[in-house]
């Protein structure tokens, strides 16, 4: 048997530190639901994600100046770091804040939950080391049907309702399961996860911020509060720069479909953190849709399953009792 490190990613399951990284990782994008809902409030959806960017790019490049690392140079390198800019924060970004402005932020996140689902058949055809398996597909399924299930009915009542901001978070999962696909790349690049994110940030700020300079005319808006200004300072250190290096460490190790099951444990992680911290009841619903999705990454894990079956084929044969 090839040892665990050496085996294919999708025939490995998610070391206890890998898991640790994942839900810290739904912990940041969990928050970036919130972030971008108060933000809003006082800036256009361009001028917020090209701030949200360009800020995590700033942080980025001091972090790498402080630790006395060189920026990737090469223009191979930054074509690279411009198609996962594009595939990873240009779209998805654009395309979430904008369809935020339209429907309710626990529909967006039902909507985004989808990247799992998308990310499992995009590895599928496009990857020979991530394949799609029974148990991955049932597991995503149950997963999602969680999310569902922990957000509520009310929600899901409207589902069907601006359809045009619905298809564009959908839009959006799609883009985020072809950009775990395309951020492989960095690892056989040998890049680093830092290194990674800083270029990738760098080269979101300069496809978005032109944009938003000529659509958004920022310096004509009205000077935001200060609620929008932390929430835009959040966004950018917290669920943007240090999210980023999470991710790239995580797709290094555990694979793009692994790393897309982030999308189900953030509904888990804002329940907590709003019970923990806020002291907000917990209800049924929410606890069965924890369970539902508990049970799609077991599935999608597998190790219990394996484990299962291995003691099923250990177990000694029953014998006849004597006569």
């Amino acid at each position: 048997m090839q040892p665990a490190a050496n085996r294919p990613i999708s025939n490995r399951p998610m070391t206890p530190s890998e898991w640790g990284l994942l839900l810290g990782l739904s912990v940041l994008w969990g928050g970036s639901f919130f972030f971008v809902g108060v933000a809003l409030r006082a800036l256009p959806p361009l001028t917020l994600v090209s701030l949200r960017v360009g800020l995590a790019a700033a942080i980025l490049a001091l972090v790498l100046r402080l630790r006395g690392i060189p920026m990737p140079r090469g223009a191979s390198v930054w074509l690279a770091f411009l198609g996962a800019a594009f595939l990873n924060n240009a779209v998805p970004f654009c395309l979430i804040a904008w369809g935020q402005t339209h429907i309710a932020s626990g529909l967006a996140a039902i909507l985004n939950a989808t990247t799992p689902l998308f990310g499992v058949l995009v590895a599928h055809v496009l990857t020979d080391d991530e394949r799609l398996t029974p148990n991955r597909l049932a597991g995503v399924l149950a997963g999602l049907a969680g999310v569902a299930v922990m957000v509520g009915p009310s929600v899901l009542a409207g589902l069907g309702g601006e359809a045009l901001a619905q298809g564009a978070v959908l839009l959006a999962a799609l883009s985020y399961a072809f950009a775990g696909i395309y951020g492989r790349r960095f690892k056989r690049m040998g890049i680093p996860p830092l290194s990674a994110a800083a270029g990738q940030v760098a080269a979101a700020t300069l496809l978005l911020g032109p944009v938003a300079l000529a659509v958004d005319r920022p310096w004509t808006l009205a000077a935001p509060p200060v609620a929008a200004v932390a929430a835009v300072i959040g966004l950018a250190a917290l669920s943007t720069a240090l999210a980023y290096v999470i991710f790239f460490r995580l797709l290094a190790s555990a694979g793009a479909t692994n790393l897309m099951l982030v999308t189900f444990l953030i509904p888990v992680s804002a329940l907590l953190l709003g019970a923990l911290v806020l002291g907000e009841p917990v209800v049924p619903r929410q606890l069965l849709g924890m369970a539902l999705i508990g049970l799609g990454l077991v599935a999608i894990d597998g190790r219990l399953l394996r484990w299962r079956s291995g003691a099923r084929l250990n177990r000694p044969p029953a014998t006849s009792p004597e006569r």
